[in-house]
C-alpha cells in the first residue's frame, strides 16, 4: 500500500478478544487464565478468612469476569482450553475452608457452581 509493506500476524486482538489466523480461541483462553490466576493468588494472600461468604463473592466479582468475558463469542470447545479455565475454578474451590477433602465435583455442587465441561 503506497510502497509500505503490511506486516503479517498470526493473532489479532479485537474488542479484547484474541483470534488467530485459524479462528482458534486458544490464545484467548491462555490470556484469560493468565489474568485470572494472579488475581486469585492476591485474594488468597490478602484474605485471612477462607469462609465461602468471603472467597466466593471475591472470586465472582474479581476473577470470574476475566474467565467469562465474551464467552458467548469465543466459547472454548477444545479440552485443553476448557482445562485451563477449569483449573482456575479448581483453585478457588480448594481455597474454601472445609472443602479441601471433597472431590472437585462435590466442591462445585456444594458451592452451587458448575463445570465448564457440563456447559
Amino acid at each position: 500500500m503506497g510502497g509500505i509493506g503490511l506486516s503479517s500476524s498470526t493473532c489479532e486482538k479485537d474488542l479484547g478478544i484474541l483470534i488467530d489466523h485459524r479462528l482458534n480461541m486458544s490464545q484467548q483462553c491462555d490470556a484469560a487464565a493468565k489474568k485470572a490466576n494472579p488475581i486469585l493468588g492476591c485474594i488468597k494472600r490478602s484474605t485471612e478468612s477462607r469462609s465461602r461468604v468471603v472467597i466466593i463473592p471475591l472470586y465472582s466479582s474479581l476473577v470470574r469476569p476475566h474467565l467469562e468475558y465474551w464467552v458467548q463469542f469465543w466459547a472454548p470447545h477444545f479440552k485443553k482450553d476448557i482445562d485451563k479455565l477449569e483449573q482456575v475454578q479448581r483453585r478457588v474451590t480448594k481455597m474454601v475452608s472445609g472443602l479441601q477433602i471433597m472431590s472437585y465435583e462435590e466442591r462445585l455442587k456444594d458451592l452451587g457452581m458448575f463445570s465448564r465441561r457440563e456447559g
